[in-house]
């Protein structure tokens, strides 16, 4: 992992933290309504979706490898360090798209249509086909709004709104489609849903790290059991 690659993982870290990202639903609450009526109709449902560089809920194949390439390079991953396609960030923003976040299917689209026209432009070839540095190019365009060719959204409103969703995917529950394995919670040291915590849990100052770390999706698909 380059320095570059490190400080970008530090800065979507500690901007998840202050943030309170690792709430977990508390993330994303809009979502909660519309989950749960998903799971109520297919219990099966929310983990039916592909993740990786496929398509699947909204995104077709090619709007969704440009997609699993430039979340990867807001959140790159490195040897035990899971990044955004390992934590499932694009099956996230796939499934979201598909559901709450619907209202931005045009938002998204028009931004991919004008990211492609761009990096055709610039280096004749589109973003998935870029290197790694030239991608980051990309990036740095896009944040400080240099990236010629984009109306609506902005090239900066488009890159905030893909990192503000790449936290999401990697910092919300599992049950909406990302933070796979807890891989997000277990980065910032956050412990889930715990059955219990001790007094001696409460009273440590240092990080918690006990497993198992318990999701919505493992509440919600518990048995009930009745007294």
């Amino acid at each position: 992992m380059t320095k570059h690659d490190a400080a970008r993982r530090a800065f979507l870290v500690r901007a998840a933290v202050g943030a309170g990202a690792v709430a977990g639903a508390g993330l994303v609450p809009e979502l909660d309504a519309q989950m749960e009526h998903n799971h109520a109709e297919n219990p099966s449902a929310a983990h039916q979706h592909p993740s990786g560089a496929e398509h699947g809920a909204f995104f077709n194949h090619d709007d969704a490898v440009t997609m699993a390439a430039f979340t990867e390079r807001l959140m790159p991953g490195a040897p035990d360090k899971p990044g955004a396609n390992e934590t499932g960030v694009l099956n996230y923003i796939d499934l979201a798209l598909a559901g709450a976040y619907s209202d931005l299917q045009d938002f998204y689209r028009r931004g991919l249509a004008q990211l492609d026209v761009y990096c055709r432009k610039t280096y004749n070839t589109s973003f998935q086909h870029l290197s790694a540095a030239q991608q980051d190019e990309v990036l740095a365009a896009l944040e400080e709004g240099k990236a010629t060719g984009f109306a609506w959204p902005t090239a900066q409103d488009f890159f905030n709104t893909v990192r503000t969703h790449t936290m999401e995917g990697m910092f919300a529950d599992p049950l909406y489609g990302g933070n796979k394995d807890f891989a997000g919670w277990r980065l910032v040291g956050f412990p889930g849903a715990q059955a219990m915590f001790t007094p001696i849990d409460l009273q440590n100052q240092q990080a918690f790290t006990r497993a198992p770390m318990i999701g919505l999706q493992s509440v919600s698909s518990s048995p009930i059991r009745k007294g």
